[in-house]
Protein backbone atom coordinates (compact mmCIF):
# COMPACT_ATOMS: atom_id res chain seq x y z
CA UNK A 1 0.00 0.00 0.00
CA UNK A 2 1.35 3.07 -0.95
CA UNK A 3 1.42 6.24 1.99
CA UNK A 4 -0.25 9.04 0.83
CA UNK A 5 1.70 12.69 1.37
CA UNK A 6 0.44 14.00 4.85
CA UNK A 7 -1.79 17.20 3.92
CA UNK A 8 -3.20 17.52 8.02
CA UNK A 9 -0.96 17.74 10.90
CA UNK A 10 -3.31 17.90 14.11
CA UNK A 11 -0.52 19.37 16.52
CA UNK A 12 -0.95 19.08 20.42
CA UNK A 13 0.34 22.27 21.89
CA UNK A 14 1.48 22.67 25.67
CA UNK A 15 -1.30 23.08 28.05
CA UNK A 16 0.67 25.13 30.76
CA UNK A 17 4.53 24.51 30.82
CA UNK A 18 5.61 25.37 27.00
CA UNK A 19 8.61 22.71 27.40
CA UNK A 20 6.37 20.19 26.71
CA UNK A 21 5.97 20.33 23.08
CA UNK A 22 7.92 17.59 21.28
CA UNK A 23 10.51 17.81 19.03
CA UNK A 24 8.51 16.21 16.35
CA UNK A 25 5.95 18.87 16.93
CA UNK A 26 8.30 21.22 16.43
CA UNK A 27 9.65 19.65 13.14
CA UNK A 28 6.00 19.37 11.89
CA UNK A 29 4.83 23.20 12.71
CA UNK A 30 8.51 24.49 11.06
CA UNK A 31 7.76 22.10 8.08
CA UNK A 32 4.28 22.74 6.74
CA UNK A 33 2.82 25.87 4.45
CA UNK A 34 0.14 27.22 6.93
CA UNK A 35 -0.44 26.84 10.34
CA UNK A 36 -3.91 26.96 11.50
CA UNK A 37 -4.36 28.56 14.77
CA UNK A 38 -8.12 29.01 17.18
CA UNK A 39 -6.61 31.98 18.37
CA UNK A 40 -3.83 33.45 16.55
CA UNK A 41 -2.20 35.86 19.36
CA UNK A 42 -1.98 32.73 21.61
CA UNK A 43 -0.56 30.78 18.94
CA UNK A 44 1.58 33.59 17.79
CA UNK A 45 3.10 33.71 21.21
CA UNK A 46 3.95 30.10 21.41
CA UNK A 47 5.38 29.93 17.43
CA UNK A 48 7.76 33.38 18.34
CA UNK A 49 9.09 31.45 21.58
CA UNK A 50 10.00 27.87 19.46
CA UNK A 51 11.61 30.69 17.32
CA UNK A 52 8.48 29.10 14.15
CA UNK A 53 7.91 31.82 11.56
CA UNK A 54 5.24 29.94 9.16
CA UNK A 55 2.22 31.60 7.91
CA UNK A 56 -0.83 31.92 10.57
CA UNK A 57 -4.41 31.57 9.58
CA UNK A 58 -7.56 31.86 11.89
CA UNK A 59 -9.49 28.62 12.47
CA UNK A 60 -12.07 28.66 14.99
CA UNK A 61 -15.75 27.69 16.25
CA UNK A 62 -16.84 30.50 14.69
CA UNK A 63 -15.63 29.78 11.37
CA UNK A 64 -14.81 26.39 11.29
CA UNK A 65 -18.12 25.18 9.13
CA UNK A 66 -17.11 27.70 6.28
CA UNK A 67 -13.52 27.69 6.63
CA UNK A 68 -13.35 24.02 6.00
CA UNK A 69 -14.13 23.72 2.56
CA UNK A 70 -11.90 25.59 1.14
CA UNK A 71 -8.93 24.48 3.33
CA UNK A 72 -10.05 21.27 1.47
CA UNK A 73 -9.40 22.30 -1.71
CA UNK A 74 -6.22 24.09 -1.20
CA UNK A 75 -4.99 20.61 0.26
CA UNK A 76 -6.32 19.48 -2.89
CA UNK A 77 -3.95 21.27 -4.57
CA UNK A 78 -0.78 20.35 -2.47
CA UNK A 79 -0.87 22.93 0.64
CA UNK A 80 0.38 21.23 3.68
CA UNK A 81 -1.45 22.50 6.80
CA UNK A 82 -0.82 22.25 10.69
CA UNK A 83 -4.14 22.89 12.97
CA UNK A 84 -3.14 23.77 16.78
CA UNK A 85 -5.36 24.99 19.47
CA UNK A 86 -4.88 26.92 22.28
CA UNK A 87 -3.43 24.27 24.46
CA UNK A 88 -3.56 20.45 24.61
CA UNK A 89 -4.65 17.99 21.29
CA UNK A 90 -7.25 19.92 18.96
CA UNK A 91 -10.58 18.41 17.92
CA UNK A 92 -10.67 17.51 21.88
CA UNK A 93 -13.49 19.93 23.19
CA UNK A 94 -11.86 22.22 20.68
CA UNK A 95 -12.49 22.97 16.91
CA UNK A 96 -11.15 20.62 14.52
CA UNK A 97 -13.58 17.02 14.04
CA UNK A 98 -15.48 19.09 11.11
CA UNK A 99 -12.13 19.84 9.01
CA UNK A 100 -10.73 16.53 9.90
CA UNK A 101 -13.90 14.91 8.80
CA UNK A 102 -13.80 16.65 5.32
CA UNK A 103 -10.27 16.31 4.26
CA UNK A 104 -10.96 12.53 5.18
CA UNK A 105 -14.40 12.34 2.89
CA UNK A 106 -11.93 14.29 0.27
CA UNK A 107 -9.40 11.03 0.04
CA UNK A 108 -6.70 12.94 1.75
CA UNK A 109 -4.05 12.28 4.93
CA UNK A 110 -4.67 13.71 8.19
CA UNK A 111 -2.13 12.79 10.72
CA UNK A 112 -2.12 13.46 14.61
CA UNK A 113 0.92 13.78 16.28
CA UNK A 114 0.86 12.33 20.14
CA UNK A 115 1.34 15.45 22.53
CA UNK A 116 -0.35 17.11 25.94
CA UNK A 117 -3.87 16.24 26.26
CA UNK A 118 -5.56 17.94 30.00
CA UNK A 119 -7.35 14.95 31.02
CA UNK A 120 -4.76 12.47 30.85
CA UNK A 121 -2.60 13.76 33.59
CA UNK A 122 -5.92 14.64 35.70
CA UNK A 123 -6.98 11.34 35.64
CA UNK A 124 -3.91 9.46 36.26
CA UNK A 125 -3.33 11.48 39.34
CA UNK A 126 -6.73 11.76 40.70
CA UNK A 127 -5.83 8.57 42.25
CA UNK A 128 -9.39 7.08 41.21
CA UNK A 129 -9.43 3.86 38.82
CA UNK A 130 -8.67 4.89 35.33
CA UNK A 131 -8.53 1.21 33.48
CA UNK A 132 -11.94 2.38 32.65
CA UNK A 133 -13.31 5.63 31.65
CA UNK A 134 -15.53 7.86 30.06
CA UNK A 135 -14.77 11.65 28.65
CA UNK A 136 -17.64 14.08 28.79
CA UNK A 137 -15.92 17.04 27.94
CA UNK A 138 -17.87 20.42 28.84
CA UNK A 139 -21.58 19.90 30.05
CA UNK A 140 -24.09 22.25 28.59
CA UNK A 141 -24.33 25.30 30.14
CA UNK A 142 -28.01 25.64 30.50
CA UNK A 143 -30.34 23.60 28.30
CA UNK A 144 -29.80 19.85 28.50
CA UNK A 145 -27.37 19.78 31.26
CA UNK A 146 -29.31 18.26 34.22
CA UNK A 147 -30.58 15.68 31.57
CA UNK A 148 -26.76 15.12 30.89
CA UNK A 149 -25.75 14.49 34.54
CA UNK A 150 -28.73 12.10 35.48
CA UNK A 151 -27.83 9.83 32.24
CA UNK A 152 -24.41 9.40 34.02
CA UNK A 153 -25.82 8.52 37.16
CA UNK A 154 -25.70 4.77 36.37
CA UNK A 155 -21.90 4.83 34.99
CA UNK A 156 -19.55 2.79 36.83
CA UNK A 157 -16.50 4.30 34.88
CA UNK A 158 -14.68 6.85 36.41
CA UNK A 159 -15.82 10.37 34.61
CA UNK A 160 -13.52 13.33 33.25
CA UNK A 161 -15.15 16.85 32.84
CA UNK A 162 -13.93 20.21 31.41
CA UNK A 163 -14.96 22.98 33.70
CA UNK A 164 -15.00 26.80 33.93
CA UNK A 165 -13.86 28.43 37.22
CA UNK A 166 -17.39 30.21 37.65
CA UNK A 167 -19.29 27.17 36.93
CA UNK A 168 -17.24 24.59 38.80
CA UNK A 169 -19.45 25.24 42.50
CA UNK A 170 -22.98 24.50 40.36
CA UNK A 171 -21.48 21.47 38.54
CA UNK A 172 -20.51 19.89 41.97
CA UNK A 173 -23.55 20.47 43.76
CA UNK A 174 -25.59 19.33 40.74
CA UNK A 175 -23.34 16.34 40.67
CA UNK A 176 -23.69 15.83 44.40
CA UNK A 177 -27.32 16.41 43.89
CA UNK A 178 -27.29 13.07 41.41
CA UNK A 179 -25.00 10.94 42.23
CA UNK A 180 -24.67 11.54 46.26
CA UNK A 181 -22.18 13.82 48.31
CA UNK A 182 -20.00 11.16 48.95
CA UNK A 183 -18.75 10.47 45.34
CA UNK A 184 -15.07 11.06 45.12
CA UNK A 185 -13.85 13.33 42.97
CA UNK A 186 -10.39 15.46 41.77
CA UNK A 187 -10.34 18.78 40.98
CA UNK A 188 -7.08 19.86 38.99
CA UNK A 189 -6.38 22.99 37.83
CA UNK A 190 -3.55 24.83 36.09
CA UNK A 191 -2.07 21.56 35.07
CA UNK A 192 1.99 21.95 34.51
CA UNK A 193 2.24 25.30 35.35
CA UNK A 194 3.53 27.03 38.58
CA UNK A 195 0.63 26.48 40.51
CA UNK A 196 -0.68 23.16 39.88
CA UNK A 197 -3.42 21.89 42.31
CA UNK A 198 -4.85 18.86 42.82
CA UNK A 199 -7.94 18.59 45.22
CA UNK A 200 -9.05 15.40 46.18
CA UNK A 201 -12.30 14.08 48.31
CA UNK A 202 -16.01 13.55 48.47
CA UNK A 203 -18.00 15.74 46.33
CA UNK A 204 -19.19 17.56 49.61
CA UNK A 205 -15.43 18.37 50.84
CA UNK A 206 -14.98 19.91 47.47
CA UNK A 207 -17.82 21.99 47.69
CA UNK A 208 -17.05 22.99 51.00
CA UNK A 209 -13.66 23.83 49.94
CA UNK A 210 -14.39 26.01 46.72
CA UNK A 211 -16.40 27.76 49.18
CA UNK A 212 -13.77 29.44 50.87
CA UNK A 213 -10.93 29.40 47.92
CA UNK A 214 -11.30 31.36 45.04
CA UNK A 215 -10.97 29.63 41.91
CA UNK A 216 -8.66 30.65 38.74
CA UNK A 217 -7.35 29.22 35.58
CA UNK A 218 -8.14 25.91 33.61
CA UNK A 219 -10.01 23.24 35.16
CA UNK A 220 -10.07 19.08 35.10
CA UNK A 221 -13.38 17.59 36.69
CA UNK A 222 -12.41 13.73 37.55
CA UNK A 223 -15.68 11.78 39.54
CA UNK A 224 -15.40 8.08 40.36
CA UNK A 225 -18.10 5.94 38.74
CA UNK A 226 -21.26 4.56 40.89
CA UNK A 227 -19.16 1.56 42.90
CA UNK A 228 -20.24 -1.94 40.95
CA UNK A 229 -22.58 -4.14 43.28
CA UNK A 230 -20.62 -7.21 44.05
CA UNK A 231 -22.28 -10.65 44.23
CA UNK A 232 -22.55 -11.64 47.88
CA UNK A 233 -21.43 -15.57 48.86
CA UNK A 234 -25.27 -16.33 49.45
CA UNK A 235 -26.63 -14.43 46.53
CA UNK A 236 -24.02 -16.94 44.34
CA UNK A 237 -25.28 -19.82 46.41
CA UNK A 238 -28.91 -19.08 45.07
CA UNK A 239 -28.26 -18.36 41.61
CA UNK A 240 -26.28 -21.62 41.41
CA UNK A 241 -29.50 -23.16 43.32
CA UNK A 242 -31.81 -21.60 40.84
CA UNK A 243 -29.61 -22.63 38.23
CA UNK A 244 -30.00 -26.58 39.33
CA UNK A 245 -33.88 -25.92 39.53
CA UNK A 246 -34.09 -25.10 36.24
CA UNK A 247 -32.09 -27.38 34.57
CA UNK A 248 -33.89 -30.36 36.87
Amino acid sequence: MIQKPVSLFLVPTPIGNLKDITLRSVEVLKSVDVILAEDTRTSGTLLKHLEITRPLQSYHIFNEHKAAEKLVERMKKGEVFALVSDAGTPAISDPGFLLVREVIAAGLEVQCLPGPTAFVPALVNSGLPNDRFVFEGFLPHKKGRKTRIDALEEESRTIIFYESPHRLTKTLEQLSESFGADRQACVSRELTKLHEENVRGTLAELIAYYETNPLKGEIVLVVAGKPEKRETREERQATKREKWNTDD
